[in-house]
C-alpha cells in the first residue's frame, strides 16, 4: 500500500459493492478491526453496525478502553457480554489450536444470531495477510490457526468481508493514521484474548491470574518507556504457563503456577526481536506478580526467543 488515500477509495468502492444492504462489523478495539470498521461506516454510514464482544477473556479494563477508543474513533457500536458461551465453549480445552477454532465458533454463532436480528448475512472482519498466512492453507504450513480465518465453522451462514486482507500490520496502522483514529500504535491483542495467554486449560480463575500478570507487566513496561528506560516495545504480556512449580511463602512450600513475560520489537508481526529490558524492571515486575498472585503463582520467567523461531505469542 503505497498510497493510504486511494487505498481508502478502492477500499470504500468495494465495500458498496460486497455489501448491498447492511452489514455487521467484528470490532475487538485492535488496531485492524477498528480500521475496517471506520472504512465499513465511511462506505455504509448507518446500514453498518459494529459488535464489540466481552468474551470473559479480556485484559484488565478492556471494555471500558476499548469504548473509550471507539467513541473517540467516532465508531457507532454495541457491546455484547458472553463471557458464559466462550468459557462453555472452552471447558476442558487444552490444545491451543482447538482453543482457537472454538473461539472463532463462538463468535461466529454469537455473529449469526446478531446478524439475523438486525437482517443481513455480512459479516465485515478486520483480517490481515499474516492471519491468513500463518492459518496455513494450499502449500502454506499451518503456524497458528488464527480465530477470524481457520476458526470458521464451514457451515457459517455469514458471508465475510475482509477490506484489509492485503495489507500486513505496518500498512494497517499508517492507513490508521491517514484515517485519523486515535491510538494508532496500540498493541495488538489476540482476538481469542486470554484463552491462548492462559497455557492449557482455560477456567475462570486462571484467566483472573493472567489478567493480573499481565496488567502489571504493561503497567511496568509503560512506566519504563514513560522514564525512558526502554523504547515502546511492539508487543508486552504475560502468559500463566500450564506446569506448576514449587515456591516458598513465609515457611510454607507452595505449589504454585508460572508466569512467563513476553517482550518484543516488531514491524509487521512476521519477524520480532526479544527486548533487552533492564533487570530492574524484570525484577519489580516478579515482585508484583508474585505479591499481587501470592500463593496462586510462585515462579516469573523472562522470554527471550526471538521469532523466528518461536512465534510472538505462547500459542
Amino acid at each position: 500500500m503505497n498510497d493510504p488515500a486511494a487505498f481508502v477509495d478502492e477500499a470504500v468502492r468495494r465495500l458498496q459493492i460486497e455489501v448491498p444492504d447492511r452489514a455487521i462489523i467484528a470490532a475487538s478495539g485492535g488496531i485492524d478491526s477498528t480500521t475496517a470498521a471506520i472504512l465499513a461506516e465511511k462506505a455504509l454510514g448507518e446500514r453498518a453496525r459494529a459488535i464489540f464482544v466481552d468474551t470473559g477473556l479480556l485484559r484488565a479494563g478492556e471494555v471500558e478502553r476499548v469504548s473509550e477508543h471507539f467513541r473517540a474513533a467516532g465508531l457507532r457500536f454495541e457491546v455484547v457480554r458472553a463471557a458464559d458461551s466462550f468459557f462453555a465453549a472452552l471447558d476442558g480445552v487444552a490444545d491451543p489450536e482447538e482453543k482457537r477454532r472454538r473461539v472463532g465458533a463462538a463468535f461466529i454463532r454469537l455473529f449469526e444470531t446478531e446478524a439475523s436480528r438486525i437482517g443481513t448475512d455480512r459479516l465485515i472482519q478486520g483480517t490481515i495477510a499474516p492471519d491468513w498466512i500463518e492459518s496455513g492453507g494450499a502449500l502454506r504450513d499451518t503456524i497458528k490457526t488464527h480465530h477470524n480465518v481457520g476458526g470458521v465453522p464451514a457451515d457459517s451462514r455469514l458471508v465475510l468481508v475482509e477490506p484489509l486482507r492485503d495489507l500486513y500490520k505496518d500498512e494497517v496502522r499508517a492507513l490508521a493514521r491517514h484515517l485519523g483514529i486515535p491510538s494508532a500504535e496500540r498493541q495488538p491483542f489476540p482476538g481469542p484474548g486470554l484463552a491462548v495467554r492462559v497455557n492449557g486449560v482455560v477456567t475462570p480463575e486462571r484467566v483472573r491470574r493472567a489478567r493480573v500478570a499481565n496488567a502489571i507487566v504493561e503497567e511496568e513496561v509503560e512506566r519504563a518507556v514513560a522514564g525512558g528506560q526502554i523504547p515502546r516495545p511492539w508487543q508486552y504480556f504475560a502468559v500463566l504457563l500450564a506446569s506448576r512449580t514449587v515456591g516458598v511463602t513465609g515457611d510454607n512450600r507452595v505449589h504454585g503456577e508460572a508466569v512467563s513475560v513476553r517482550i518484543v520489537e516488531s514491524v509487521d508481526a512476521m519477524t520480532a526481536t526479544a527486548m533487552e529490558v533492564p533487570r530492574s524492571v524484570l525484577r519489580t515486575i516478579a515482585e508484583r506478580i508474585t505479591r499481587e498472585l501470592t500463593g496462586e503463582v510462585v515462579r516469573v520467567l523472562y522470554d527471550v526467543t526471538d521469532k523466528p523461531p518461536a512465534t510472538i505469542e505462547w500459542e
